[in-house]
């Protein structure tokens, strides 16, 4: 069932990366409309979303993998939203320096990263009942 949900979240980022971030900046930026995106941010979530839809849907390993990074980047922005928003500001725009954060971008992140670092525990501990 969570592997279908995230297949089908790599196929809503391929398919619209750039509404997802519009409804990202609608969230998380309170200057948003100030900004200057990169040329390239949209066609790099779309491949972040070809690559977590093709996971999803290959063999044990692939997604495992995946998963295993996904926990990875959970537990860093769990402990330090704040490296999370350095790291989205370059990523996203070009005067990242800038960027407005709203006051509930370090909640919203932390919680992101629970429920990342959980779904990779769970796969974990699947994978280590299987063997």
């Amino acid at each position: 069932m969570i592997r279908s949900l995230i297949g089908l979240l790599g196929c809503l980022a391929a398919a619209v990366p750039g509404r997802l971030l519009d409804v990202f900046e609608t969230l998380a930026v309170e200057n948003a409309d100030d900004r200057t995106r990169r040329s390239w941010a949209a066609s790099a979530i779309r491949a972040e979303g070809v690559v977590v839809a093709a996971a999803s849907r290959t063999d044990g390993r692939a997604y495992a993998w995946m998963l295993n990074l996904t926990g990875i980047f959970g537990g860093v922005v769990l402990i330090a939203p704040r490296l999370y928003r350095r790291f989205a500001a370059a990523f996203l725009y070009e005067d990242g320096g800038d960027v407005v954060w709203t006051d509930a971008l370090d909640t919203g992140v932390r919680a992101l990263g629970a429920v990342y670092v959980l779904l990779a525990l769970d796969a974990f501990r699947e994978r280590r009942r299987g063997e």
